[in-house]
Parts: C-alpha cells; sequence; structure tokens
C-alpha cells in the first residue's frame, strides 16, 4: 500500500524489510498525550507476528487520530488478540513537571517496552529515539501514517490514554476529562480558570502555571 494522504493506510513494508534481515520482534512505538494540559503521556509497543501478511486488523491499522473512538476501540481489541506482544508505558503528570515533556515521553516508551514479551529485537518508533534502549532502532516523522506497527501502537495508546481521562472524570468531573481528555479545550480552560488547576494537572505547562498563579494570589 503506498502513503498518499490521510486516507490511505500505513504498510509493512519496513517490518518486511527487517524480518528479511533477521529481526523477529519488531515493536512499534508510539505516544498519545504529549500535547495535553492534564494527565500522563502514555506509549504503546507492539510487535506484529513475525512474516505476517497485509490482511486483517494489519490492513485496517491508521493512525489514531484518523479513527472513531468506537473504531479505535474495536481495532484495538483486535491488536491485542493477534499481535505477538503489546504493551503500554505512562509517565505521569507529576513526572513530567519534574523532567519535562521529551523526556517524560521518552520514559513512558521505555517503559513499554521493557514489558514486551517476548521482547524486541528492533524497534520502529514514531518521531522520538531512544538512546538509552541498547537497541536497534529507527525513527520516522509521521511514522503512525506510514508504518503498521507504529499506527497499531498509536491506537493502543489513545485508547488506554482515553479510558484513563474518562476515570479521572470520576474523580475530578468539574473539568469534563471525559470529553476533551486533557486537551486545551475552551471548556478545559474555562474549568481551569474556574477552579484552578487539580493534582492531574501538568503544572510546568504554561496554562497551568498562569491559573495557578491566579489562585495563588
Amino acid at each position: 500500500m503506498q502513503i498518499l494522504g490521510q486516507n490511505a493506510y500505513p504498510s509493512l513494508t519496513e517490518e518486511r524489510r527487517l524480518w528479511r534481515a533477521g529481526f523477529a520482534h519488531i515493536a512499534g512505538l508510539d505516544e498519545a498525550g504529549r500535547g495535553a494540559l492534564a494527565g500522563p503521556v502514555v506509549a504503546g509497543a507492539v510487535i506484529p507476528p513475525t512474516d505476517c501478511a497485509q490482511e486483517g486488523v494489519w490492513a485496517e491499522v491508521q493512525d489514531s487520530k484518523l479513527l472513531s473512538p468506537a473504531r479505535r476501540e474495536e481495532l484495538a481489541g483486535q491488536i491485542q488478540a493477534q499481535a505477538a506482544a503489546w504493551s503500554v508505558g505512562e509517565a505521569s503528570a507529576a513526572e513530567i513537571d519534574a523532567i519535562g515533556i521529551a523526556p517524560a515521553t521518552r520514559l513512558a516508551m521505555r517503559r513499554a517496552v521493557q514489558t514486551l514479551t517476548p521482547p524486541a529485537d528492533h524497534l520502529l518508533i514514531d518521531w522520538v529515539q531512544l538512546k538509552a534502549l541498547n537497541l536497534p532502532q529507527l525513527s520516522f516523522t509521521k511514522g503512525d501514517q506510514r508504518i503498521v506497527s507504529i499506527a497499531a501502537a498509536s491506537i493502543l495508546a489513545k485508547v488506554y490514554r482515553d479510558r484513563l481521562l474518562c476515570q479521572l472524570h470520576e474523580e475530578y468531573p468539574e473539568y469534563g476529562f471525559h470529553s476533551h481528555k486533557g486537551y486545551g479545550a475552551q471548556t478545559h480552560l474555562a474549568a481551569i480558570e474556574r477552579f484552578g488547576p487539580c493534582p492531574e494537572h501538568r503544572h510546568s505547562f504554561a496554562p497551568i502555571r498562569r491559573a495557578a498563579g491566579l489562585f495563588d494570589n
């Protein structure tokens, strides 16, 4: 399959090249929640079956942002059932505040990789480089639109994080986390201005710092 615009599907080209080179457990990695104002950043990792054909779920995955919530949920279950291995890792809002969003994203990805069984022997990563991991790896711009394993990882990360934010809504209903999933929607910003930030907000992010300053005065 060719990657020609938003409606095209990713391919197994990179995975097939690496399978031919002798790698058996190639993990795609992607994150969800990097740009949110609240909640963790979550990474997904997916190892498709070695030498699998591009059919079934492996012909249907796309960048999670192109899919409806219902379709993401459906595909997530199929990915988990059919993958050779899958995992998710997260870094909390507190960890994001402590070390910064880019290092926290890498931390979530490392956690996802380190819990894969069988372990990965090569990584295909959307945008990020994981130099702390002693594994062969390649990083791609828009990898979730180009590479099947990365697209599958993007779906797992998004579904897992959305569920977490719905759970946070039960604890902090005034912010509407179930609807905007912690991103900077106007309703979210208005709630922060009214109630101030909660412990699940990323206090190092500018909108939260400003709101916290207003409530400190």
